[in-house]
């Protein structure tokens, strides 16, 4: 039997509660018969996969192997995902290096199946990796059927502050960010920005993000989420506009104003 999230409403209040119950809920959700059936069946077998061959041809591992990076919807494209992983990521010309999405990337590394890297599938630590990652975007994935401005803010919590704190330049942070999805929604809908704004020249949405950013934070720098409470501020943020985005289609605005008080 497996455990569904309970998100019981939307906005900053749906988010508090989830924050509160984050442990247990989550610890429920591992613990399920299905999952620890999976997981224990990846940590099983994933040693013996010695190729990018070999994990696409057993769909149980590779489904925990895409789901540790949100990739699942690509479980059917078997071309697809081995070219990602026999070209790894070490060339230019690398199939995931010339994608947007930066998930791929990630993807492609964690195996280490590419030319010039070395096999990870043997090393425990790794692939204990993997599994964590898999149920966390599980877990997300499922409170994000009830709620997936939840999904998104559950998603920035762990990579956000990861990328702000990776050693090196803002402005390859800031192309990392624009290259997730989910991040990059979040700061849209946070930022006020439409969704057509990734039409446009990516220097240019660079020099809008960071201006943005700086209005609303003081400063343009994501190295300010490696602080909680910068990440705790863009997150609520989100959130709220997501909330008045959603509200906004089905009421005017002096119910709006009504319906976030009394949430």
């Amino acid at each position: 039997m497996s455990f569904s999230p309970v998100v019981p409403t939307s906005g900053i209040a749906g988010w508090r509660f989830l924050q509160r119950t984050y442990d247990s809920q989550l610890g429920n959700f591992s613990t399920s018969q299905m999952r620890v059936r999976e997981h224990q069946y990846f940590l099983d077998n994933i040693g013996d996969v010695k190729s990018a061959s070999d994990l696409v041809s057993n769909r149980r591992l590779l489904s925990v192997a895409l789901g540790a990076f949100g990739l699942q919807d690509d479980i059917d494209s078997k071309f697809f995902v081995q070219k990602i992983l026999q070209d790894g990521t070490k060339s230019d010309d690398a199939l995931a290096n010339r994608l947007a999405d930066a998930r791929y990337q990630k993807f492609s590394d964690a195996f280490g199946f590419g030319p010039g890297e070395v096999r990870k599938t043997g090393l425990q630590t790794n692939m204990a990796e993997v599994v964590r990652l898999s149920n966390l975007e599980a877990f997300e994935a499922s409170v994000g059927e009830q709620e997936g401005s939840m999904r998104i803010a559950l998603f920035a919590q762990r990579e956000l502050h990861e990328l702000a704190s990776q050693p090196i330049s803002d402005d390859a942070k800031w192309f990392n960010l624009m290259g997730q999805p989910p991040l990059r929604q979040m700061f849209e809908v946070a930022l006020g920005l439409p969704s057509s704004f990734g039409q446009i020249n990516l220097d240019k949405q660079l020099g809008v993000f960071r201006e943005k950013l700086q209005a609303v934070t003081g400063s343009s720098e994501l190295t300010q989420f490696t602080d909680p409470d910068g990440l705790e501020k863009i997150t609520t943020r989100y959130l709220a506009r997501a909330q008045i985005n959603e509200l906004s289609g089905r009421s005017d605005s002096s119910s709006i104003a009504l319906l976030l008080l009394q949430s």
